[in-house]
């Protein structure tokens, strides 16, 4: 075994150079930086690394062999003793049993980190890449030689290579407040938009910057984890709303005359089970929102691969003056790995959406952002928008088929009008031991009852068939049929 190179060690000029030698191996050996049996670099190459006298390293060396830090070995080696008990050396090894001994404690974690410590969602919330993980898009169809064009474009530019406004890069926000206009009908400015880490960053914000402890959230439920973590992790108190023919129940919050800081929704398409709020209801939750001083985050999720001929209209741009913070990501339309996010929120409150973004987590990656502005502008976004559009659809009807001939009735088919889910429900079956079984033999999924903050015995999962081939669809159609007869 080589000797470690101690590149690190480095010695103050005005102070005795033998004596602050002696103390440093000291030091490393006692602390088990140097554990027990390695081999010292030579006196030659010691003197040379630290540029002090050699006969100054032999005598810490000596010493230290004298007090039986140091052996010599074949030679003129020097190792580290191995018979050091009368010193402790903290090797990783039993650094770990100390802290596993019932005398060694760590001081407390925050109640909130030990509430979720041991929940299963966080355990399987971010997709693997899979075939059939929800959220994956297809990653072989993205374009990624026009990308990289781009991406070489900006690579050596300067102006963005610094840290960069922690609200994004001006003219991502520009390109996107014209594209969502023109796609989703959102109605905003460069100035409202917050570029993010992501979406689940975006909800981070949105509950550090609405809620107090103890706040009262409305959420859809089943709903997505990820804004119940965040919710949480605020200490405010989530009632939830059960849907109505797959769907936010607006008749619900607004007979009850529910109070609240905050309402969330997937209003375009609700997460996971897919119906979509009439626009009579849309407009009644909007007037309940402004009179119930209340803000309404809407995620749009997955709404953007709609079946519909243009997708559905957002909330955010049903009417002026609302209270209404629109999320959306680019994870599932381009790639995940991208991590960009954005949010739109009215303009008076700007500034303090961007002061929490700022302390959270500063500014997103410029560089990205400007390969984004340019992919935008050029057409490449909408392009690949409408070229995903297609063949997601191709699949969802080729794994709707399937599951329609050869499954049902032992499940039941949750259609709806976003190209990249399906939902299935599995009565009568363990769907944690059905994802479990699935994810053994190479395929993604989620547990329905995972999404059911209530815990009910919702069984179920939540399939993603953007990143399937045609065999792959009937694959795995044929091995959840085997599985539900084996657990029957």
């Amino acid at each position: 075994m080589s000797a470690p190179d101690l590149f690190d060690l480095s010695l103050d000029r005005n102070r005795p150079l033998q004596k602050q030698l002696y103390q440093i191996l000291i030091d490393w050996i006692v602390n088990g930086r140097l554990t027990k049996g390695t081999k010292l670099p030579s006196s030659r190459r010691l003197s040379e690394s630290l540029n002090i006298s050699r006969n100054t390293v032999i005598q810490v060396i000596e010493q230290l062999k004298k007090e039986g830090f140091l052996v010599s070995k074949a030679g003129k080696a020097i190792y580290v003793s191995s018979n050091l008990a009368f010193c402790t050396i903290e090797t990783a090894e039993n650094s770990t049993l100390s802290e596993n001994n019932p005398e060694f404690s760590l001081p407390p974690l925050s109640d909130y980190s030990e509430t979720i410590k041991s929940h299963p969602k966080l355990k399987s919330r971010w997709p693997t890449l899979l075939p059939f993980s929800p959220g994956v898009p297809d990653l072989k169809l993205f374009p990624f030689a026009i990308w990289n064009k781009i991406y070489r474009q900006h690579q050596d530019r300067i102006p963005i290579s610094g840290y960069g406004d922690p609200q994004g890069y001006l003219a991502l926000r520009e390109r996107l407040a014209q594209h969502l206009l023109a796609s989703r009908g959102v109605r905003c400015t460069a100035e409202q938009i917050i570029i993010t880490n992501g979406r689940q960053e975006a909800l981070n914000i949105c509950a550090q910057t609405i809620l107090n402890s103890g706040d009262t959230v409305l959420m859809e439920n089943p709903g997505y984890g990820g804004a119940r973590f965040a919710f949480h992790a605020k200490n405010a108190t989530v009632n939830l709303v059960e849907l109505n023919e797959n769907r936010l129940d607006i008749d619900q919050v607004v007979r009850e005359n529910k109070q609240a800081r905050l309402i969330y929704t997937t209003a375009t398409y609700q997460h996971p089970m897919g119906g979509v709020i009439p626009l009579q209801e849309r407009s009644k939750l909007l007037n309940w929102a402004e009179k119930s001083k209340c803000w309404i985050l809407e995620d749009e999720a997955n709404g953007i691969f709609s079946f519909e001929e243009k997708p559905i209209a957002a909330l955010q741009g049903m009417k002026k003056h609302t209270p209404v913070i629109f999320i959306g990501s680019f994870s599932r339309t381009l790639l995940p790995s991208f991590r960009l996010g954005y949010l739109i929120v009215p303009k008076s409150v700007v500034p303090s959406f961007v002061d929490i973004k700022s302390i959270l987590s500063g500014p997103c990656n410029q560089l990205q952002q400007a390969v984004l502005a340019d992919f935008i502008n050029d057409g490449h976004y909408v392009r690949h928008i409408r070229r995903m559009q297609i063949n997601y659809q191709e699949k969802w009807e080729h794994f709707c088929q399937l599951i329609h001939i050869h499954l049902e009735p032992d499940v039941k088919l949750i259609k709806s009008s976003a190209a990249m889910f399906v939902v299935i429900k599995t009565p009568g079956h363990d769907d944690t031991y059905l994802h479990e079984k699935l994810n053994q033999r190479g395929f993604g999924s989620a547990p329905l009852s995972l999404s059911d903050a209530n815990k009910s015995k919702v069984s179920g999962l939540i399939l993603g068939c953007a990143n399937t081939t045609h065999l792959q669809r009937q694959q795995f159609v044929e091995y959840l049929s085997k599985l539900l007869k084996k657990q029957g």
